[in-house]
């Protein structure tokens, strides 16, 4: 192998092995998700501002790094945006930094 080769192939190891953590730093809340505060319950059931309500099919749930969470490692108490599905149950839901929390909710 060229030593231009191999230069190529260690550049392109190089930005695929970064791209993942890239990815990773996006984090894009939708200006319409609303704001509560949530603790998990049971199961799927989860509480939000005080009101019982099943999460929806295929639920995500975002801490602050972008990764995924299941419901049973919730921090109590956490301050969250939300969207909801067409059945009123939330299906998006990001867990929101101490800096996202400070700043002013966008929808009031």
């Amino acid at each position: 192998m060229t030593l231009a080769k191999l230069t190529r192939a260690f550049a392109l190891c190089l930005l695929a092995g970064l791209a993942p953590s890239a990815l990773a730093q996006l984090r894009t809340i939708p200006a319409d998700a609303q704001r509560g505060e949530i603790r998990h319950v049971q199961g799927m059931l989860v509480e939000i501002d005080g009101q019982r309500v099943l999460l929806g099919p295929g639920a995500q749930i975002r801490d602050a790094s972008n990764r995924i969470v299941v419901p049973t490692a919730l921090p109590p108490d956490a301050q969250i945006r939300y969207l909801l599905d067409a059945q009123g149950n939330p299906y998006r839901i990001w867990l929101l930094t101490p800096e996202e929390a400070a700043q002013p909710d966008p929808n009031h």
